[in-house]
């Protein structure tokens, strides 16, 4: 099954390795049709703490880094994020 991908805005920062993420969503109501927004935030892990406040990412759902961190920073600006621990083995490689 593919990892699920969720695009948002970093709310806030103040963690170590770890940045809360705002993604909002457009709903359609059930009853009156009219698009509604709902939001919610996520605990995302952030391995080079680059990330700051107001920055757009992509997260990307990964195992279980903590009780409440499931989601991982692929992408912030539109720029691939690149965490220490799987450059290490990529540069030993090559």
């Amino acid at each position: 099954m593919p990892r699920r991908v969720l695009t948002g805005r970093v709310t806030s920062d103040k963690m170590d390795k770890t940045v809360t993420v705002l993604v909002d969503r457009r709903i359609m109501h059930p009853l009156y049709k009219k698009f509604i927004r709902r939001s919610k935030n996520y605990a995302a892990h952030d391995e080079a703490n680059l990330c700051k406040v107001g920055d757009a990412v992509r997260i990307e759902e990964c195992r279980p880094i903590s009780k409440r961190k499931t989601w991982m920073v692929v992408e912030r600006n539109g720029q691939p994020v690149v965490d220490a621990a799987a450059a290490a083995p990529a540069a030993a490689q090559g």
